[in-house]
């Protein structure tokens, strides 16, 4: 019998995995607040929805499960004694990220220009706050892959991509509910 628990089995950093669990609690009480709210108005969460950008969204879903692939693969390719690779990846996968916060910076701007504000109704009360948090979150993951890949030793690209993928995931929980749900 194993004296190993299954913490000690979990892979990277037991903190990160407390912050990334933090996160999505955060995330996923907004979400399920969210869909409460929308149960007692479908019909203007439904109108207020048809002001969103599906494309771009959709498009920014595609920039990150592309980020999160070149910071996995960043991980495999500095154990394989390719760092250079891995840190090219890792630069590739902030810049990315960059592309996403460009693409809902355009649908921010095009909100304002509508005067679309979050007391415009609590359909984009919801949508500022779930996206905006997650934006920082993209900000704050961009910086820390610009850090990992500075100082990429396996460790520290293995926790980086840890919180990369826990944006990536937030995204593919934020994206069908916000945008596509009807």
């Amino acid at each position: 019998m194993s004296d190993s628990s299954l913490i000690d089995e979990l892979p990277g950093e037991l903190l990160m995995w407390v912050l990334i669990i933090s996160e999505l609690l955060v995330f996923g009480a907004g979400l399920i607040a969210f869909m409460g709210v929308r149960l007692t108005d479908p019909t203007g969460f439904a109108e207020a929805q048809s002001h969103l950008h599906r494309t771009g969204a959709a498009l920014n879903t595609a920039v990150l499960v592309t980020s999160g692939y070149l910071a996995a693969m960043a991980l495999h390719w500095r154990q394989t004694e390719r760092g250079k690779a891995a840190r090219f990846s890792l630069i590739g996968a902030a810049l990315l990220g960059v592309v996403f916060l460009i693409i809902k910076g355009i649908e921010y701007a095009d909100k304002a220009a509508q005067g679309i504000s979050f007391e415009t109704h609590p359909f984009f009360l919801f949508y500022y706050l779930l996206t905006g948090f997650h934006a920082a979150h993209v900000l704050a993951g961009v910086g820390v892959l610009l850090l990992v890949a500075w100082h990429d030793h396996p460790r520290n690209i293995e926790a980086g991509a840890q919180f990369w993928h826990m944006v990536d995931l937030v995204w593919i929980m934020l994206f069908p509910v916000i945008y596509l749900l009807g």
